[in-house]
């Protein structure tokens, strides 16, 4: 670890199986080289991230595919955290499955609501399988004007990679009506990307922006992210 590093903690049960997770290493790299934006990354296990302390002390948390989860519950313990503790945060996939879900349960006071892929008899899932599969699918996604996603990407229109089968169908007007906003849609106006007003940084989408390119060039969310993480190192503390 260095002083000059922002340190950001990566949640998920990494595997050399997903994808994305064998982009990080490619990305940290892209950032350093071409953006100077430096970050001393450490992978936080889901069993791990049980412990509330386990995201404190970085100055971003990124949430990433692959679930399900060995434990459910420290995943969203470190969204959480992130969330009430005002630490940049990124949720993909499956970060943003369990964003959704942790926002449900701890803001909205739906506390039955469940994700399918955890809990498959669940009475009220949250997180639903998909009418489609988007497992390998590209698709265009419809952003918000004057919304975080809308500035971090730069336009009202892009074309994203998708690697999952899960996704929100159901209490969303409750999720509005308790402050999450829903800024990007597909093109049959289902939800894409989430984010949290007032917050420092807080975005999550159901696409992989990971996936963007062949890791030269990093999305821009990711960028994004890596830009709040240094601004919040060099806050004060």
């Amino acid at each position: 670890m260095t002083n000059t590093a922002a340190r950001l903690a990566l949640v998920g049960d990494r595997s050399p199986n997903v994808a994305s997770h064998t982009r990080i290493p490619l990305l940290l790299d892209a950032l350093t080289e071409r953006d100077r934006l430096v970050l001393d990354a450490y992978w936080i296990p889901s069993e791990d991230a049980e412990d509330p302390d386990a995201v404190r002390g970085f100055d971003a948390v990124w949430v990433l595919p692959g679930s399900p989860y060995r434990s459910e519950a420290g995943v969203l313990t470190a969204i959480r955290t992130a969330r009430v503790e005002g630490i940049p945060f990124l949720g993909t996939c499956g970060g943003f499955q369990h964003a959704l879900l942790e926002y449900a349960r701890d803001v909205c006071g739906l506390t039955r609501v469940a994700h399918a892929e955890n809990d498959p008899a669940a009475a009220d899932p949250l997180i639903e399988p998909l009418a489609c599969s988007l497992v390998g699918h590209e698709a265009v996604v419809t952003i918000e004007p004057g919304s975080l996603a809308q500035s971090v990407i730069g336009s009202e229109r892009t074309v994203e990679r998708y690697f999952c089968a899960y996704g929100p169908t159901r209490h969303l007007d409750t999720l509005r009506a308790h402050g999450l906003r829903f800024s990007g849609h597909d093109e049959d106006g289902h939800v894409r990307i989430a984010e949290l007003p007032g917050h420092p940084f807080f975005l999550a989408s159901l696409f992989q922006p990971e996936l963007s390119g062949d890791g030269s060039r990093p999305h821009p969310m990711v960028r994004a992210l890596a830009r709040a993480a240094v601004e919040h190192m060099r806050q004060p503390v």
